[in-house]
């Protein structure tokens, strides 16, 4: 049996921001591949294509783990969700900082996502504290 979607989710600031995160990510993905699904001249592909895959799981991740979080009941099983959270943020930080170095005009972009994770950091960090 699944469970409702507390109808309170959307109003989360941190909730909001991960969905912001999510579009961002998708976007700039959108853009890198466009870049980077050229074959190298011997004929190998880029292995940032793959890092710019990454970057929209890893987004498309957080939403949910702050629905399973806000719909525990139990303190340690919402810290469970809180430090998965705070796993995919980082490793998502990571990846950014990877394509940094790509070559694609799309890697302009990335600063603003790195941007926009370290507001949801501060978010999260705040939210945390209501768990």
């Amino acid at each position: 049996m699944l469970n409702p979607i507390p109808s309170h989710l959307s109003e989360l600031p941190v909730y909001q921001k991960a969905m912001d995160i999510i579009a961002l990510s998708r976007s700039i993905s959108t853009y890198l591949n466009y870049d980077l699904s050229y074959l190298n001249p011997d004929g190998s592909e880029d292995s940032n294509i793959y890092f710019s895959g990454d970057i929209v799981q890893q987004s498309a991740s957080i939403a949910p783990e702050i629905a399973n979080a806000e719909l525990e009941r139990f303190s340690d099983k919402k810290h469970q969700h809180f430090a998965s959270i705070q796993r995919l943020t980082n490793r998502l930080y990571h990846n950014c900082k990877r394509l940094t170095r790509c070559k694609s005009n799309g890697k302009d972009y990335l600063p603003v996502l790195q941007s926009e994770l370290k507001k949801f950091k501060q978010l999260q960090k705040t939210w945390m504290l209501t768990l």
